[in-house]
């Protein structure tokens, strides 16, 4: 008789609650997995939306919860010494690139500190695959278009930027000293179901429904890599299940930033790999709501840039990432999802 299949090991899933983490847990649940998710179900925007996705997971019996600040270094750790997850989806982290400018002590504290007790919790349970997220605006002041993971990103325009970039690094020192395998992965401009309130297209919908407004920012001449969430979750689940490794090609004399000759860690951009106008991701939305935008116009924003657009050419080659959604079908599902769960 042979011996039955090994059990996975549980996954962790940090930001559980939160936009990517939830529809992250819900598709590891869907085959099959054993999810851990930790959240702390901040105040940053709405408890009660972080909630409504928490109870979802919470009614499937593969899925744990712990309440948790990715901060609090005896909590996270008494966390990897209970649930012993190998593999590690991190996503839990302060996010939005304007409220760096009002409250950068949260961002050191959930990003910087918080990544630390990530990887002293990987480093002590022996991890065998950690994802995690990074940032397009970690680019900052880079004006080449695509951007490529293959780029200097030497100067951030926010704090926000700045821990991301910091998280980058701290995991090459960690998957160098304790053969950690690492990606980070840079979201661009994620979009879709359960999405977060402080980005655009849930502020825009809100406002149009109710008759007001939308403050569009940079006179309308904004360009974005939109990106549909299931897109992005093809990528993270795709880079978990092919955990990095050493680059065989790398050289000390003439370093790829976007992978190592020294440790298991890489890089990758998850982003559609194409721009999209502001104004024609407004158009969708208008059409989707058939309400029509009043535009009141602004100047760009502290610490936003003009434009942004993914080269996903190393990602598609390491990872078969093929992200498909185009923004009328992505934008159609969130108006959908969100006239269900608000009840307009």
């Amino acid at each position: 008789m042979s011996a039955p299949d090994p059990v996975p090991d549980p996954v962790l899933v940090t930001g559980a609650a939160g936009f990517i983490g939830f529809h992250t847990a819900q598709r590891l649940l869907a085959r099959g997995e054993t999810v851990i998710g930790v959240d702390n179900l901040n105040s940053y925007y709405d408890p009660a939306l972080k909630q409504a996705r928490l109870n979802l997971l919470l009614a499937q019996p593969g899925y744990r919860h712990h309440t948790l600040d990715l901060a609090d270094r005896d909590g996270m750790a008494a966390l990897f010494a209970s649930e012993r997850p190998r593999r590690i989806v991190h996503l839990g982290a302060q996010a939005g690139v304007r409220y760096s400018l009002e409250q950068p002590e949260s961002y050191i504290d959930s990003n910087v500190v918080g990544f630390l007790t990530i990887l002293e919790g990987a480093r002590a349970v022996k991890a065998s695959s950690l994802v995690f997220a990074s940032t397009s605006s970690a680019f900052g002041a880079n004006g080449a278009l695509p951007f490529s993971v293959k780029q200097g990103v030497a100067h951030p325009l926010t704090v926000y930027a700045a821990t991301k970039i910091a998280n980058e690094a701290m995991a090459h020192s960690y998957a160098h000293l304790f053969g950690i395998p690492s990606t980070a992965l840079r979201f661009f401009t994620v979009y879709g179901p359960w999405g977060r309130p402080d980005m655009a297209l849930f502020k825009f919908t809100k406002a149009m429904l109710e008759g007001r407004p939308i403050d569009v920012y940079g006179h309308g001449e904004m360009e974005r890599d939109f990106t549909y969430v299931d897109d992005i979750v093809d990528g993270v689940l795709a880079a978990l299940d092919q955990p990095a490794t050493v680059n065989p090609d790398w050289r000390a004399e003439a370093p790829d930033p976007s992978s190592s000759g020294v440790a298991p860690w890489r890089v990758l951009n998850l982003g559609a790999g194409r721009r999209e106008p502001l104004m024609r991701y407004i158009q969708v939305l208008e059409q989707a709501l058939g309400v029509k935008a009043q535009l009141n116009m602004m100047p760009i924003q502290d610490g936003d840039v003009a434009r942004t657009e993914a080269d996903v050419t190393e990602t598609r080659a390491a990872l078969g990432y093929a992200p498909s959604t185009a923004i009328d079908v992505g934008v159609g599902r969130f108006v959908d999802w969100y006239r269900d769960f608000y009840k307009v």
